[in-house]
């Protein structure tokens, strides 16, 4: 069983940056691949970012390149999503999600992670 908690959520007004953490638990951080996503109300759960167990491989969403970027520590047990040049269709709440397997590339959709967090809210203002 993996455990996942987010933090760095908050309000923040549109151009400014957040850093999201995941902290896992439960498993060999090492042995898992890591991914974000959000869900803003009313919409679909979308995928964001995610990054290989080593981070030699990450992948992002075409609207999110160069504005967002995902990293690991596996000293610490944490993935990060720094989001630069935020925008008010940014707000959403954002989940990490932990994928056991080993894949060629970072998996990009829900099925694939069988561990979520719990979600931090993000709400940027206009």
């Amino acid at each position: 069983q993996v455990q996942l908690v987010e933090s760095g959520g908050g309000l923040v007004q549109a151009g400014g940056s957040l850093r999201l953490s995941c902290l896992a638990s439960g498993r060999t951080f090492s042995t898992l691949a890591m991914g974000w996503f959000r869900q803003a109300p009313g919409k679909a759960r979308e995928f964001v970012a995610a990054i290989s167990r080593n981070s030699d491989n990450t992948v992002y969403t075409d609207s999110m390149k160069g504005r967002f970027t995902i990293s690991r520590d596996n000293t610490k047990n944490t993935v990060f999503l720094q989001m630069n040049s935020l925008k008010p269709e940014d707000t959403a709440v954002y989940y990490c999600a932990a994928d056991l397997y080993r894949r060629p590339k970072p998996a990009l959709t829900n099925r694939e992670y069988l561990y979520w967090g719990q979600g931090t809210q993000v709400t940027v203002s206009s």
